[in-house]
C-alpha cells in the first residue's frame, strides 16, 4: 500500500490512460472528419465545469476470442451528468474511436445505470449514438444489454424526456432505442441508422443503395419520419438539443420552464386582417400566422421536412411553453392523410405527458383520397388524431382559420373532443364539406331538372355557401366560443391560455388504452 500522494498519483495515471480514449490517431481522423468525438460532445452540451462522470473504470469481462487482452477505455461510452440552461441533465455518448463504439454487456450496464439515475432523480436523459452495434465477440450478452436499455427506454416513456442524437452509425439492434426515445437527432452526411445495412441488401435482394439514401439524415427526416431533426454539424446538432430543452419540464410532474416575455401580450398584427387569400382554393403559409401569434415570432419545429402538409412545433405565449399542431394549406392543400396524422399525433401524445398547452389551428378541407391512402389504412391512422387529442387532459385551444370540414373538423380537435376554448376567425368554414360538393349531393334532383342547370347549381352553391360556409352555425351551438378578429388572435389566446393554466380533468382509471397503432 503506497502513500497518499502514490496513490492520489496512480489514480491520476488511470484517469490520463482513459482520457486518451481510441488513441491520439483516432481522435485526429475524427477531426479530420469534421466530428467531435465523445468527451468533446459532452462538453458542448453541458453548461462549463458542470459534468460529472460516471463510471470511467468499468472495464469489459469478455474473454472470447482473445477478447481478455483488449483494453477497451470507459468501454467505449462516457457517461455522467450536469446542467444544461442551469437544470440537471444525465447524458451518455459512445466512443467511436474505441473499439468503434461497439456494445457490449459493460457498456450496456453503464448507459442503463445513467438512465436508472435519470428517472430517478426526474431529469432528462440524452443519448449520442455513434457505434458499430453490438460487439459481436461478447455475443448473447451484447443482445442482453440492448434488451434491458429497450425496457427502460420504455419504463422512462412519459415520465422524463428522452432525447436521441444519432452521430454516426447506428445499425441492427441498436436503432430501437432511438425510435423509443422522444425526439431523434441526425447530422447529415455523417450519421446514419438502419437494420440492414447496403451489403446485406444488396446479398439478399440484388438492390445497390448506398448508406445515405438508405438511412441517412435526410432519408429519416423526408421519407420515413424516423427522425425529428436533420442537423449541419454535431455541434449544430447539440446546439438544437438544447434548445429543444428549453421548451420542456424536467419530467411529467413539473411545468414547462416559464421565460419572462419581451413581447407585449396585448400586442395585435393588423396583417392577419388581410392574410386569408378571397379565394378559397388559393394558399397561404401557415407559418405566418404562428409567427404572428408567438413571442417574438419565435417557434421550433420538430419534423419539418416529413408530412409537410401539417406543422408541430414548440413556441412561448406569454412566456409559457405550448405545442402547435396546424394545418399548412401550402402543402397538399393542408389535407390530412396517413404520414400527416401519425407525426401529429406522436407529438400531441409527447405534449400531453409533458404538461404542455396545445394550441390547434385548423385549415382542413378534408382528407387526401386515393386508393393507396385507402389500402394504407387511413381509417386505421386517421383514428390516431381523434384518439390522441380526446386523450389529452392538458389546456387544448382551437383556432379556426378557414375551411375546418367533415371528418377533418373532429380530427383537428374541436370542443366535442375536449378543446376547452375555440375561436375562429369570421373567414371560417366549419362545415360537412365544401359548399360545391354539398349543393351537387342536396340538389343533385334540383339542379338536374331546372331549365337552367348551371344557374340553379350556382344558386345553390350560394346558398349553402350562406348557411354553412361561416363560423356562426357552429357558434350557435357553443361549438365556437367566440369569433374573433384575426389581428386580436395573439391577446385572446394568451387570456384563453392563463384562464385555463390550473386546469384538471380526470378520466376513468386504467391500466392504458388501446390506441389504433
Amino acid at each position: 500500500m503506497g502513500t497518499t500522494a502514490d496513490n492520489i498519483q496512480t489514480l491520476k495515471c488511470k484517469e490520463q490512460e482513459i482520457l486518451k480514449m481510441g488513441g491520439d490517431a483516432a481522435l485526429e481522423k475524427r477531426r479530420e472528419q469534421g466530428r467531435l468525438n465523445a468527451r468533446e460532445r459532452l462538453d458542448h452540451l453541458f453548461d462549463k465545469g458542470t459534468f460529472r462522470e460516471l463510471d470511467m473504470f468499468v472495464t469489459h469481462r469478455c474473454t472470447n476470442f482473445g477478447m481478455e487482452k483488449k483494453q477497451i477505455p470507459a468501454d467505449g461510452v462516457v457517461t455522467g451528468h450536469g446542467k444544461v440552461g442551469g437544470r440537471i441533465v444525465f447524458a451518455y455518448a459512445q466512443d467511436f474511436t474505441a473499439r468503434a463504439g461497439s456494445l457490449g454487456e459493460m457498456q450496456a450496464k453503464k448507459i442503463c445505470k445513467v438512465m436508472d439515475m435519470a428517472l430517478k432523480a426526474g431529469a432528462p436523459v440524452i443519448g449520442m449514438n455513434d457505434s458499430g452495434g453490438a460487439r459481436i465477440q461478447e455475443g448473447i450478452d451484447a443482445l442482453s444489454g440492448y434488451g434491458e436499455i429497450f425496457f427502460r427506454n420504455s419504463a422512462c416513456s412519459g415520465v422524463i424526456p428522452q432525447i436521441s442524437a444519432i452521430m454516426g452509425p447506428t445499425a441492427g439492434g441498436a436503432v430501437y432505442s432511438p425510435a423509443m426515445t422522444d425526439f431523434v437527432f441526425m447530422v447529415k452526411k455523417s450519421s446514419y441508422m438502419f437494420i440492414t445495412g447496403p451489403n446485406v441488401i444488396k446479398a439478399v435482394t440484388g438492390e445497390n443503395i448506398s448508406f445515405e439514401d438508405l438511412g441517412g439524415a435526410m432519408t429519416h427526416n423526408e421519407k420515413s419520419g424516423v427522425a425529428q431533426f436533420a442537423c449541419e454539424s454535431d455541434e449544430d446538432c447539440i446546439a438544437q438539443i438544447k434548445i429543444l430543452l428549453s421548451y420542456l419540464p424536467a419530467n411529467n410532474m413539473e411545468d414547462p420552464p416559464f421565460i419572462p416575455p419581451k413581447d407585449d401580450p396585448a400586442r395585435t398584427d393588423p396583417a392577419l386582417d388581410t392574410l386569408i387569400p378571397d379565394r378559397p382554393n388559393r394558399a397561404y403559409d401557415m407559418k405566418n400566422v404562428i409567427k404572428s401569434i408567438v413571442d417574438d415570432g419565435v417557434f421550433f419545429e420538430p419534423h419539418q421536412y416529413y408530412a409537410k402538409n401539417i406543422l408541430v412545433c414548440f413556441a412561448r405565449l406569454n412566456g409559457r411553453s405550448i405545442g402547435i399542431i396546424a394545418n399548412q394549406p401550402s402543402h397538399l392543400a393542408g389535407c390530412l392523410d396517413i404520414n400527416a396524422s401519425d407525426k401529429a399525433t406522436r407529438f400531441i401524445r409527447f405534449c400531453d405527458a409533458f404538461n404542455i398547452p396545445m394550441l390547434t389551428i385548423a385549415d382542413v378541407p378534408g382528407y387526401l383520397p386515393g386508393s393507396k391512402q385507402e389500402w394504407g389504412g387511413i381509417i386505421r391512422h386517421g383514428a390516431k388524431l381523434l384518439w390522441c387529442y380526446s386523450e389529452a387532459t392538458v389546456p387544448k385551444l382551437l383556432l379556426i382559420t378557414r375551411k375546418d370540414y367533415g371528418g377533418s373538423y373532429l380530427a383537428m380537435c374541436p370542443k366535442h373532443l375536449g378543446a376547452d376554448m375555440a375561436f375562429a376567425w369570421p373567414s371560417a368554414e366549419i362545415a360537412v364539406m365544401g359548399a360545391e360538393g354539398a349543393a351537387n349531393i342536396i340538389h343533385a334532383k334540383e339542379i338536374k331538372a331546372a331549365d337552367d342547370p348551371v344557374a340553379k347549381r350556382k344558386e345553390k352553391i350560394t346558398e349553402y355557401n350562406e348557411r354553412f360556409s361561416n363560423p356562426y352555425c357552429a357558434a350557435a351551438r357553443g361549438y365556437v366560443d367566440a369569433v374573433i378578429t384575426p389581428s386580436q388572435t395573439r391577446p385572446r389566446l394568451i387570456d384563453a391560455l392563463e384562464a385555463l393554466a390550473s386546469k384538471r380533468e380526470m378520466r376513468p382509471a386504467k391500466k392504458h388504452g388501446n390506441i389504433p397503432v
